[in-house]
């Protein structure tokens, strides 16, 4: 049973609490700037152990009758078909997947906002899809001189020539797929153009981290970091709120470069120059204090920090990162924690498997592939890939058998049920890729439980692996990826191909 280290409900009560005052202090009409993943916050619940990866969709669904959601995405990703990681869906697939989230929440989304629209013909198809599903669609165009020219911006040629969104209800939510999307310009748009028609309304930002009061070098704000080792994000002791309240908190570079220019535009929007002080006066963001365990949340944000280090080698050799992310998580890993890769507990088990292997394949050709999955009682199980499986689906099969108690030379998919999916993949499929990938071999296996009721009970163990940490000494396909996903693995890998090939299927 993983330890807990931050307390749910406490952090629910605190945060829903700190955004009706916030509210309150604008006359009851917010607009909150989201930052982070509205769904599965899966960071966030590694290096807060006890955090719910879906704990924003409950914050919000506490304030359901006081809120609406505004969702923001810049034309430019969507003609790019730009990629989240941790689901691998371009943000244009990650708006219609938060939509469905947040209906099946029973929470209202207002509409979809396109920022810096160009007339793009694929950002058309995109808007025409929405708006024949019935979501209402919304375009802002680039404003010259954004973001330094206020007087521009806070003008008719500015925030003016946006799409003004009628909203109902106190607060506004305002979330997108990923950082860069526009969330910022929105809300002070929709704040511009609600002071001019006559209305008080005023902005805050709702941001999970870097947690502003803890220090600057505590793990868990190093992991921020490490996330954004690709955007360059830097930790730093927020100097207008220290300077204006002899108090060390903690923001990020570009909310502190930024700030001065944001506090101009509210100033000229809403009149009042004593609205906010500083960026951390600007949030509202109370995970500090719902962290019940200061020590496990620093280890797991330790061992966030090395897989951090493995996703963007993986990337590097995909050629999805370049040489100075590298160094900047290099030297984040090693420079700030004295990190390394065989502080990750299985790694060495995983490299240790794939040798063994090669040793007693030796003179045969091929790619030897090791994997180790570390229990929630801290016992290791190995796996090989094999003429058969995949290392992923090997290890998965060994993991519910050991927690099954059924001996690992029990077979759990029937020889029939194999034979029957290597005949279809070689005479039907045409392929040659025999070997079973994790999402195949989870299939196998529900098909042989629905005969066999020793692989009925070792499917039942698969939920125990949720929160497991695994690693591969080579990247997975795209088949063992999504596995391992679905059943909430933690995996990182080794940054090496587990084929000759240059394309994957």
């Amino acid at each position: 049973m993983q330890k807990k280290g931050f307390d749910n409900k406490k952090y629910l009560e605190e945060q829903s609490e700190a955004i009706l005052k916030r509210a309150k202090k604008f006359g009851n009409k917010l607009y909150l700037e989201f930052g982070g993943k509205l769904s599965n916050d899966l960071h966030a619940a590694r290096v807060l152990p006890g955090f719910d990866p879906n704990v924003k969709i409950k914050l919000l669904q506490k304030l359901a009758d006081k809120c609406e959601i505004i969702i923001c995405i810049y034309s430019g990703d969507i003609e790019r078909k730009k990629i989240r990681q941790d689901f691998g869906l371009a943000y244009d697939t990650q708006i219609l997947r938060d939509i469905d989230d947040l209906h099946a929440y029973g929470l209202t989304v207002r509409g979809v906002v396109i920022t810096r629209y160009k007339d793009q013909p694929v950002v058309d198809i995109f808007k025409t899809k929405l708006q024949r599903r019935g979501i209402k669609v919304f375009t802002h165009h680039p404003i010259p001189g954004y973001p330094n020219d206020v007087d521009i911006i806070t003008s008719q040629k500015g925030y003016g020539k946006n799409e003004f969104i009628q909203t109902e209800r106190p607060i506004v939510v305002v979330t997108a797929p990923g950082g860069g999307s526009g969330k910022l310009g929105t809300c002070l748009s929709q704040v511009y153009h609600e002071n001019l028609n006559g209305s008080q309304a005023g902005y805050a930002k709702f941001e999970t981290f870097p947690i502003w009061n803890l220090p600057l070098n505590h793990p868990v704000n190093i992991a921020y970091e490490a996330s954004t080792a690709d955007l360059g994000d830097i930790n730093e002791i927020d100097y207008f709120h220290l300077e204006t309240y002899k108090k060390t908190a903690i923001n990020y570079n570009r909310d502190i470069e930024i700030f001065p220019v944001v506090k101009k535009i509210l100033v000229k929007i809403m009149g009042n120059d004593k609205v906010y002080q500083s960026p951390t006066d600007m949030g509202v963001n109370r995970a500090g204090f719902a962290i019940i365990d200061d020590i496990i949340c620093q280890e797991a944000a330790i061992q966030e920090v090395i897989r951090r280090y493995f996703k963007y080698s993986c990337e590097y050799v995909v050629g999805n990162a370049n040489k100075k992310t590298m160094k900047r998580i290099e030297q984040i890993m090693l420079g700030k924690l004295d990190l390394h890769a065989h502080d990750r507990k299985v790694v060495t088990p995983a490299r240790n498997t794939a040798k063994l292997s090669e040793e007693q394949h030796k003179g045969h050709d091929g790619i030897y592939v090791g994997a180790a999955l570390e229990l929630k009682d801290g016992n290791i199980i190995c796996g090989n890939n094999s003429s058969l499986m995949h290392a992923s689906s090997a290890i998965i099969l060994n993991a519910i058998k050991f927690l099954s108690d059924i001996p690992m030379k029990i077979d759990l998919i029937s020889r029939n049920v194999l034979d029957s999916i290597r005949k279809m993949k070689i005479d039907i499929l045409n392929t040659d890729k025999v070997s079973l990938n994790l999402e195949e071999t989870l299939i196998a296996l529900s098909i042989s439980a629905t005969a066999n009721p020793t692989a009925e009970i070792a499917m039942d163990s698969l939920k125990q692996l949720r929160g497991c940490e695994m690693h591969m000494t080579h990247i997975a396909s795209p088949g063992d990826e999504i596995g391992l996903r679905r059943l909430g693995i933690n995996l990182t890998s080794d940054p090496q191909f587990a084929s000759k090939n240059l394309f994957v299927s």
